[in-house]
């Protein structure tokens, strides 16, 4: 077992196989807010690599009353030190709990990055064709439904606004534990859009691949429309920090089922989380759950391209 931190950045370098040695204590530290340490991953990032998801907070933009987050404000400002301390060059903005359907911090943020990122948005049924179509202009790419913190969406919402923007070529991001989905797999057989599961799906562990949540994803994952990210380790650990082993088969096992319909996210500024991860560590976790450079490249590069539209 690997307890020093020396000794796991050394144990994950090797897992990369293309970190150059030393690489994590190489160049400048960088604090970043919200997040633990400051030394940079031992896995590098390749050229165009994304983080498609992460939020960001301003408290001049006042939250939903139904909101049961209310972190600080984690800034466009903090988000680049991440990028800088990563490797990262793209990102994907996800409109938060905090803010309900008012999607204007995530619009301001889209607007200040450029167009090296793209934006989830949070609707409401009745939303005008005329202001879907001012979000896609903005660099939003998909519509996030969030029943775990819930508020301002239901699962009755889904399927009708899946084919309110199906024309626009958005697709369904969805923040649901296991059995939730397992209930609702139905409605995401029937969805004319992809779906986007957060944080791994939710899959309950210790069960983990074995549990019924998993085998239902594993049978909406071989449909094809189904999408991933490998985000949120710490959202159902039983370990916990520094390597989060218990949710290694997981990963692996959707690294192995569907490479091409994975991306990877940082979950920056982590709202759900009192002690912060530290964000190099849990991009080095790419290095365990996907151990080839090609496949890396795939979740971290190509897979961002056709999902969000980088180029």
């Amino acid at each position: 077992m690997i307890s020093q931190p020396l000794g796991r950045r050394a144990a994950l370098g090797m897992l990369a196989g293309t970190a150059a040695a030393g690489a994590a204590g190489a160049g400048e530290a960088i604090a970043v807010p919200w997040s633990a340490g400051s030394e940079r991953p031992t896995l590098i990032a390749p050229p165009g690599a994304a983080d498609c998801h992460h939020h960001i907070y301003d408290h001049h933009f006042p939250a939903d009353p139904a909101a049961s987050l209310h972190p600080g404000d984690a800034t466009v400002a903090d988000y680049r030190l991440l990028q800088r301390r990563l490797g990262t060059t793209r990102n994907v903005v996800v409109q938060p709990s905090t803010y309900g359907t008012d999607n204007r911090c995530m619009l301001a943020a889209l607007a200040a990055f450029g167009a090296t990122a793209r934006g989830i948005a949070v609707v409401h049924p009745d939303i005008p064709l005329a202001e879907l179509r001012r979000m896609n202009e903005a660099g939003v790419r998909g519509i996030r439904f969030n029943l775990v913190q819930a508020g301002a969406t239901t699962i009755e919402m889904v399927e009708p606004l899946s084919r309110r923007i199906h024309e626009l070529g958005w697709h369904v991001q969805i923040h649901m534990k296991g059995p939730q989905i397992v209930e609702a797999a139905e409605i995401f057989r029937r969805l004319p859009t992809p779906v986007v599961f957060d944080h791994l799906a939710r899959i309950p562990e210790p069960e983990g691949v074995n549990s019924p949540a998993f085998a239902t994803l594993r049978a909406l994952l071989d449909r094809g429309h189904v999408w991933v990210k490998l985000s949120g380790a710490y959202q159902d650990s039983r370990i916990g920090p520094p390597r989060y082993a218990d949710i290694t088969p997981l990963a692996r096992a959707y690294v192995k089922a569907a490479p091409e319909r994975l991306v990877w996210g940082s979950d920056w500024p982590h709202p759900t989380e009192k002690v912060k991860p530290d964000d190099a560590v849990l991009f080095d976790l790419l290095a365990d759950w996907a151990p080839e450079a090609a496949t890396r490249t795939q979740i971290l590069v190509k897979n961002p391209e056709i999902l969000y539209g980088f180029s």
